[in-house]
């Protein structure tokens, strides 16, 4: 079950006292960032980013590894310096020393570690006094946050015998705790399963309107699922940013999809070179014995495609004109090293960094101290 939401739209609460009340003036975009940059070394790991990400928004954050993802988050949390360039979180500068953007932020790394000895409650109880709730709001904070994430059954559970799934969860609960007006998540769900996945999208799903999620990962579906608006970065470089439906209509090519039965090897090889002699196909994957068919104009490809399946005498198990992807405008920008606006440079490898370069990873501790024996 899931509480209704209160007066700052979080489930089941009223507004904190730093929340500006109703009608009062919010800034319209909850993040900003102008010439941002980050250097390790010899390495450009974030280059030059202007962004605004719109107050209210679940906004994707793209990129293969070591594009600067990462690097972006921690930088937008106050946990790295920028080399260059500016940034505001809901209004307030990064850096400040003062403690608002802390009070106004949650975040998840993509490696979240607990105490093991803790109990999941005694975690976010702890969460929510380091954010200054006394003890009776603490605990309806914590209650009400364990119905969100789905931990209300384990909360006296030792956080040691958590799946990896409840561990997840419950980070996702500690970056709510405070209820934030922006919420920072890098890449939640990447190593869950599928049950898993799903089980932490409905979760973000539920966020929507409490507060502006910017979603960090390289899953394209989940991105595709949840969000409304999406970056994507390359080498440090951003190389677009826009609502999800306008970059399908705008850069994802007309695609068919050809599904032949299985055990005609020959049949499928005059196929693909039947294909690749057409002039309306500009791009022909196969995976997995399924074909994919990027055509130049359906208008032209429609008509003419079933007669080349007929010709090559192949028996089909399924034919289709499919959406295009998210994934598919990602390889185009991205993977096909394709420009985003014109004047904007190809993306490449910083100096001093191969494509299969990462950015410097942030450093933890390699186990969190365990709890003294009495």
């Amino acid at each position: 079950m899931t509480p209704g939401a209160g007066a700052a739209g979080w489930p089941g609460m009223a507004a904190p006292p730093d929340v500006p009340a109703a009608g009062s003036t919010a800034p319209a975009s909850a993040i900003r960032t102008q010439d941002l940059g980050k250097r390790f070394g010899s390495v450009n790991a974030l280059k030059h980013l202007d962004l605004e990400v719109p107050a209210g928004s679940i906004f994707g954050f793209l990129g293969p590894n070591g594009a600067g993802k990462t690097t972006t988050l921690r930088l937008l949390t106050g946990l790295a310096r920028p080399t260059t360039g500016t940034a505001t979180v809901d209004g307030i500068a990064i850096g400040s020393a003062d403690g608002r953007l802390q009070r106004r932020i949650g975040y998840l790394d993509q490696d979240p570690r607990f105490y093991g000895w803790m109990r999941g409650g005694e975690l976010l109880e702890m969460v929510a006094r380091l954010h200054g709730m006394d003890g009776g709001d603490a605990r309806r904070r914590v209650g009400e946050v364990l119905e969100v994430v789905g931990l209300a059954d384990v909360a006296r559970r030792r956080i040691g015998t958590y799946s990896g799934g409840m561990r997840q969860r419950l980070g996702i609960g500690q970056a709510i705790v405070n209820r934030p007006a922006v919420l920072f998540l890098d890449e939640p769900v990447s190593s869950l399963d599928p049950e898993g996945r799903r089980d932490l999208l409905e979760i973000i799903e539920r966020l929507r309107g409490t507060a502006t999620v910017v979603l960090s990962t390289h899953i394209l579906t989940d991105v595709e699922r949840v969000c409304d608006r999406v970056a994507i970065l390359n080498y440090g470089s951003l190389v677009i940013e826009a609502p999800i439906n306008d970059l399908l209509e705008r850069y994802a090519l007309p695609v068919y999809r050809v599904d032949p039965e299985p055990g005609q090897p020959d049949a499928i090889d005059r196929l693909t070179a039947a294909l690749r002699d057409q002039p309306w196909v500009r791009e022909l994957r196969v995976e997995h014995g399924l074909l994919r068919v990027f055509v130049r104009d359906p208008a032209v490809a429609g008509p003419a495609l079933l007669p080349v399946l007929a010709g090559t005498g192949v028996t089909l198990a399924g034919f289709e004109r499919a959406r295009p992807s998210l994934e598919d405008v990602f390889l185009h920008l991205v993977a096909n090293g394709a420009r985003a606006t014109d004047g904007l440079p190809t993306a490449q490898p910083p100096t001093g960094q191969s494509p299969s370069g990462r950015e410097a990873p942030p450093q933890f501790p390699s186990s969190w101290p365990e709890k003294p024996r009495q």
